[in-house]
């Protein structure tokens, strides 16, 4: 059974701590939301479970199924069975949709499904996901709209099939069509052996996704945590009442350091901006990212 256990990371990049302290639990079988404002750390988070090189672990320890990770380059944690949808998909012209995910496929799990077999595999998820089957002989994510690279984020996570799957604001820019795309696949994940853990700004894809826990990030920091009607109060009002000076948090989470907020804030925006801009270093297909939507 799949099991992410973060314990008291400490996280910096180019001298400066990103991630203070977070510690952070999700079992097998449960989905929880992380979710905080602009420049609170949520990306780099998400990067650096995943192996990014250019951030450097200075405490702390990632464990899946007990076991540490963080020597791990980003190909051996997906084939562990980490998976993360980036926020910026990457565009690949010259490499369709079913070539790439037939080679991520095969990547991950290190055999070679031949092609026919594949095909059949992907026309049935592509059905599920309510996608043109026309859509495979596209070039990856080359002239997509928005919806269209999350709905192909949705397809990518589907044929993989991780154990604990990380979705970096998959929900962002979504029309209410799309965003129900994006509910159907990880709710089709919410069974004993899958978890998820999603990355968001806003509460409305939550409301389709129950969680089995929301936390708050802010300032580098895991300030509190909850049940779904946690992301309803942030809803209502906000993030700044949650602020590391007054928030309450659960035993399963850690607050790490007690700094206040700094003047860090606008390089961690710089940060998780980049992550947008370039790609992991080294990482093969199995731990890329895809994503969003027009008529498919």
């Amino acid at each position: 059974m799949p099991t992410l256990d973060i314990q008291d990371l400490h996280v910096s990049v180019e001298g400066k701590e990103i991630l203070k302290g977070i510690t952070l639990r999700i079992a097998a079988g449960e989905t929880h939301a992380l979710m905080g404002p602009n420049g609170s750390g949520k990306s780099t988070l998400a990067s650096v479970l995943m192996g990014d090189p250019r951030f450097t672990v200075t405490r702390g320890s990632i464990l899946l199924d007990g076991a540490d990770i963080l020597a791990l380059p980003p190909e051996e944690r997906a084939r562990k069975g980490l998976f993360l949808s980036f926020q910026y998909p990457v565009e690949i012209p010259g490499v369709t949709v079913e070539s790439f995910l037939r080679i991520a496929y095969n990547a991950q799990r290190g055999t070679a499904l031949d092609v026919v077999s594949f095909h059949k595999m992907l026309i049935a998820a592509m059905e599920r996901s309510h996608m043109d089957p026309a859509f495979c002989r596209r070039y990856l994510n080359d002239g997509f709209s928005g919806g269209e690279k999350k709905r192909m984020e949705m397809l990518q996570m589907a044929i993989l099939d991780p154990a604990i799957a990380i979705l970096d604001e998959t929900d962002s820019g979504l029309d209410v069509d799309a965003l129900k795309v994006v509910a159907e696949g990880i709710a089709r994940r919410q069974d004993p052996t899958h978890s998820t853990l999603i990355i968001t700004h806003f509460s409305r894809l939550l409301l389709h996704v129950a969680p089995t826990a929301v936390h708050i990030m802010m300032d580098g920091a895991i300030v509190k945590s909850g049940g779904p009607e946690l992301a309803h109060v942030v809803e209502a009002g906000g993030y700044a009442p949650h602020g590391r000076s007054g928030g309450s948090q659960s035993p399963m989470v850690a607050m790490g350091s007690s700094a206040s907020r700094d003047d860090n804030l606008d390089e961690k925006d710089r940060v998780e901006k980049n992550l947008g801009e370039e790609t992991l270093g080294g990482e093969t297909p199995a731990g890329e990212h895809l994503g969003e939507e027009k008529h498919l």
